[in-house]
Order: C-alpha cells, then structure tokens, then sequence
C-alpha cells in the first residue's frame, strides 16, 4: 500500500528534485495525493495525474495492475526515453 505523494516525492528525488520544484499539478485538487491504493498487481487504483517541474514532467505508470511513476524531461535533451512497462 502507498499513496503517489509517497511514490512521487521518491520519484523526484531521483531527479535531484523535491515538491519545492513543482509548478503545476493535475488536478490541482491534491487530496488525491494522500488516497492509499495498492500499487501492486491487480487493478489500478491510483488516480491519472501529471506534475511538472522546472525540470520534468511526471506521470502515473502501469503493467498488469502494478503502478509507480515515471517522468521524461520538460524539455529536449537529446537523451531518448526506455520502453515503459512490461
């Protein structure tokens, strides 16, 4: 069980970012962050999103039910994207 607040603020930090970096999230209501879900396999549960930073833009993933978020760059990089999922 986690919540995207949880599984995004890992992600972010990945990227040498943190919440103080975000400039726009949809929806903008973020009660949603806080939703506890199971994120493995199974259905999904977790709610569709997308945040932006200076930086990034960070997305919900899935393969058979599990969920975890990625993120591609906010803006050309030349560094091409990996196949997502299974």
């Amino acid at each position: 069980m986690t919540t995207w607040r949880k599984l995004l603020t890992y992600s972010l930090s990945t990227y040498n970012e943190s919440w103080n970096d975000v400039i726009s999230i949809a929806p903008s209501d973020d009660k949603w962050l806080d939703f506890l879900f199971d994120d493995d396999y199974g259905d999904i549960e977790g709610k569709s999103f997308t945040l932006w930073t200076k930086s990034r833009v960070y997305f919900p993933a899935t393969f058979d039910g599990a969920e975890w978020v990625e993120s591609v760059s906010r803006n050309p990089d030349d560094n091409p994207n990996n196949h997502i999922g299974g």
